[in-house]
């Protein structure tokens, strides 16, 4: 089949559901969606309907708008998409009796609405993309999300899904597909930031005819879930870009690698594949061009350093994740001995938008030094809590204050906890950074993953830098001696303090266990593992001293805090 028939089939079918005889009823789900009841509200709106002709209801993705959860989006004939947020079993059955039932929308309940050119706004009512906070958002990654069902690609074809594939084998050869993503700027979005297109370049350079693509969503940062916010809501948006990595390197294999347990990423990426191969999108000779490529899922156990390159491989050979030595570097030497890359998710889910709208168009999203946008989760003492894809650039203030709202409490936002466990805190006095790889690991802190965890003026740092560094102790691998026992030294000191009984070179001693850690450890588990305790001090640091007076114990739950190393070798 060529892709202009399986892009007409699609759009047929996405007409027919946007048609003015249809009325539309799709309820948000993913994981937010999951935790707030939207599985029942879905089973109300789906058993009421059957009885009706030409009412469709379907599960689609998250907006992101966590706080907002369960999210139902109704189209009727007026064409209009009215929004209700936070909605329970009882405001479900009023909806359907007002709404669908007497076409009449029910005000009270309502959250916005999103109307079509040429249609008419219903009065009273604030349109969704004018109010806050998706005015401030600019989606590529995210743009299909709560729009399309994750697990139908005919949705996801209809609105310009695999446009971008067809390009590139119909207009360009790899290496062209290869400088699109190279000149756009595009940089890695796990965490390091290092530029995509020079990193496929090192893979693309081998002649080996085996080569795998590895698409890492790991995913163990505590406050990051945009990974699986992705395959949750828009899987294809991800394979897409996994099947163009492939052809840019002229890798044979890709594997799309998730934590076990987590069963909607799991389930809509293996439903993805199998769509993709049944419309010869994948497998051999894609679309007729004569380009081989497959896919599968592949799953680790819990652990947290999976998420590193080189153990990562190791857990999809059925090792114990633990990181290997380098060099050899994957792109010589990577997954069953073979060249490999590995790539974010969220990397991966900007490729289709470069290709299709070209390098130029990516380039004028963001900053001079980061292209494109972010896709942050904020969580913590903050009013809006959520998913959010904003441009590069914009500052940390006004991300809280547009985007998330402020605090959810009656105390100010303290400090900022970014990066993941391994990252850092960001005082208020930096608030007025950008958002941006460079500009905030000036500032002490990084982007990594994009979790960013807000705290306000009750949290204790001493304490939450105890609790970063206990999560850290108890996920190292155990394979090198300074994470294993720098982190559990660490955590030994940061409970003294915490318990009043702290030694006056206690800092001292911390410090020079993280500069040990850090040229020792043999990943960056290790290596970043004094980060979080840099940045609190470079920030908090009269905490730090009146918590090391002994006068001033900490205000915790917790005791002590004294976590086994997760393996011994």
């Amino acid at each position: 089949m060529e892709f202009n028939e399986i892009r007409n089939i699609a759009i047929n079918e996405w007409d027919s559901l946007n048609s003015d005889d249809n009325t539309w009823i799709r309820v948000g789900y993913g994981a937010s969606g999951q935790a707030s009841g939207a599985q029942e509200i879905f089973d109300i709106f789906n058993k009421r309907s059957l009885s009706m002709k030409n009412v469709t209801t379907t599960l689609v993705g998250s907006m992101g708008l966590s706080y907002a959860e369960p999210l139902i989006d109704i189209k009727d004939s007026s064409g209009i998409r009215i929004f209700y947020n936070n909605v329970n079993p009882s405001i479900a059955e009023e909806i359907f009796n007002s709404h669908i039932k007497n076409n009449t929308p029910l005000l009270k309940y309502i959250f916005g609405q999103i109307v079509p050119k040429g249609k008419n706004p219903v009065q009273g009512i604030i349109e969704l993309d004018k109010s806050e906070p998706l005015k401030f958002t600019k989606q590529i990654a995210t743009k299909n999300f709560g729009n399309i069902s994750p697990t139908k690609i005919n949705h996801y074809v209809a609105n310009g899904g695999y446009e971008a594939l067809n390009r590139a084998l119909d207009e360009l050869d790899p290496d062209k597909t290869l400088n699109q993503v190279k000149d756009s700027g595009l940089r890695g979005r796990g965490g390091a930031a290092f530029s995509t297109g020079i990193k496929w370049s090192f893979l693309a350079g081998n002649n080996s005819n085996v080569k795998y693509i590895l698409c890492n969503c790991e995913e163990g940062d505590p406050g990051a879930f945009n990974d699986k916010g992705i395959l949750e809501n828009d899987p294809h948006m991800l394979l897409e870009g996994l099947i163009l990595a492939g052809y840019a390197t002229g890798a044979s294999n890709g594997h799309i690698f998730i934590r076990d347990g987590h069963e909607i990423p799991i389930e809509n990426s293996r439903k993805a594949i199998d769509q993709a191969y049944e419309l010869n999108l994948l497998g051999e000779n894609i679309l007729g061009t004569g380009f081989n490529y497959d896919v599968e899922v592949s799953l680790t156990g819990d652990s947290y350093v999976a998420g590193e390159e080189t153990a990562l491989m190791e857990a999809i050979e059925g090792k114990r994740s633990m990181p290997r030595f380098k060099p050899p570097f994957p792109a010589v030497y990577g997954l069953w001995g073979k060249p490999s890359n590995i790539n974010n998710v969220k990397t991966l889910s900007y490729v289709p938008y470069i290709i299709k709208e070209g390098n130029e168009e990516y380039k004028k999203v963001g900053s001079e030094s980061s292209s494109g946008t972010a896709i942050v989760c904020l969580s913590g003492h903050i009013k809006r809590p959520g998913m959010y894809e904003i441009e590069m650039g914009m500052t940390i203030n006004d991300l809280l204050k547009n985007i998330g709202g402020g605090s959810s409490t009656e105390n100010e936002i303290k400090l900022l906890q970014t990066g993941g466990p391994l990252g850092g805190v960001l005082g208020k006095e930096d608030f007025d950074v950008k958002i941006d790889f460079d500009e905030m690991s000036k500032a002490g802190a990084i982007l990594g993953s994009g979790g960013i965890i807000v705290a306000d003026t009750t949290t204790d740092v001493v304490d939450l830098i105890r609790t970063l560094v206990a999560f850290n102790q108890f996920e190292s691998c155990g394979k090198c001696f300074p994470c294993r026992l720098g982190n559990t030294h660490m955590l030994d000191i940061l409970n003294r303090i915490c318990n009043s009984k702290p030694n006056e070179n206690d800092m001292d001693v911390i410090k020079k266990i993280g500069n040990s850690m850090k040229t020792g450890s043999l990943c960056g588990h290790g290596q970043l593992g004094y980060s979080p305790i840099a940045s609190a001090i470079k920030y908090f640091k009269e905490e730090f001293d009146l918590a090391l007076s002994a006068n001033h114990p900490v205000d915790s739950d917790i005791e002590e805090m004294i976590l086994p190393t997760r393996t011994r070798p």
